[in-house]
């Protein structure tokens, strides 16, 4: 028989070692300027191991995949019309704006194409650093308005980031690659951004019945979040608890993966957790 009071001595010393929610070991903080100089490197370090004979294989949505690596030469030109205030750009359409810059790629080389997306890319990081937005909390009360989002710009810069991680495996599963992992305190912010927005992707998939979501994202860059979704007028809602893995989740927000694929651990309304999973792909640009 266990000692009486056992349970609750482990428990209170587990809490006093580490509090709910917060993963070990503890993942470093970055700034999303840095996180988005981390995806970038690692997208370039990508496209120049890339052999020229892959540049030609479709991609995504029709482009091959230096149109796809054109659009997102196109989306940093946005970044920077976007940074110098030109309100253009505010509502523009994501893939409707960059096309142009994606048609322009063919019948050039590959080297052309990596070298401009790099110059754009640089310049970005540029218009970022004299802004100030280095410092976190310059990054957090900056707010910008790009291709129908109006957030902060440290949250458009880890948005950046995660585009460009999803980019990097539409081109490595187009080449027969192996996927990449953001780095640990990349996926950090990037798991909490997905989080933050999760109200956002709800709504713009039509889910209006209030939900409270503790959401739990497990592994290196994961963590525990309280959201919650719907109409928040409407009394009442239903509590839900969703356990996946960090990784996987991004994959979701980005529309690269469905629940179903998922490992997940579900509490509550069943129903409504699947209804909330449907949604987190409508946070996805593509």
């Amino acid at each position: 028989m266990l000692p009486g009071g056992l349970r609750d001595r482990v428990l209170a010393a587990s809490m006093a070692a580490r509090p709910a929610g917060r993963p070990v070991p503890e993942v470093p903080q970055i700034s999303p300027a840095e996180a988005f100089g981390r995806a970038a490197d690692a997208f370039y370090g990508m496209l120049c191991a890339l052999g020229d004979d892959a540049w030609p294989l479709p991609a995504l949505r029709g482009l091959d995949v230096q149109g796809l690596v054109g659009h997102l030469t196109g989306v940093e030109e946005d970044v920077h019309r976007c940074l110098a205030g030109d309100p253009a750009v505010a509502e523009a359409d994501h893939i409707e704006s960059t096309q142009a810059c994606a048609a322009r790629q063919a019948g050039r080389s590959p080297a052309r194409t990596r070298a401009e997306w790099r110059r754009a890319a640089d310049h970005t990081l540029g218009l970022v650093g004299a802004f100030g937005a280095q410092d976190t909390e310059v990054a957090q009360n900056t707010e910008v308005a790009l291709h129908g989002m109006r957030l902060p710009l440290g949250a458009l810069l880890i948005a950046r980031a995660f585009e460009l991680w999803t980019h990097d495996n539409d081109i490595r599963l187009a080449a027969g690659l192996p996927p990449a992992l953001p780095d640990a305190s990349t996926l950090r912010l990037m798991t909490d951004l997905a989080a933050r927005l999760l109200p956002h992707g709800a709504a713009r998939a039509g889910l209006r019945e209030p939900t409270q979501v503790h959401l739990v994202l497990t592994g290196p860059g994961g963590g525990t979040w309280d959201v919650a979704v719907g109409e928040s007028a409407r009394p009442d809602p239903v509590p839900v608890s969703i356990v996946t893995d960090a990784v996987g989740f991004c994959q979701l927000a980005a529309n690269r993966a469905v629940p179903a694929e998922l490992e997940l651990h579900i509490t509550g309304d069943r129903g409504r957790a699947a209804a909330v999973l449907a949604a987190v792909p409508a946070l996805a640009l593509d």
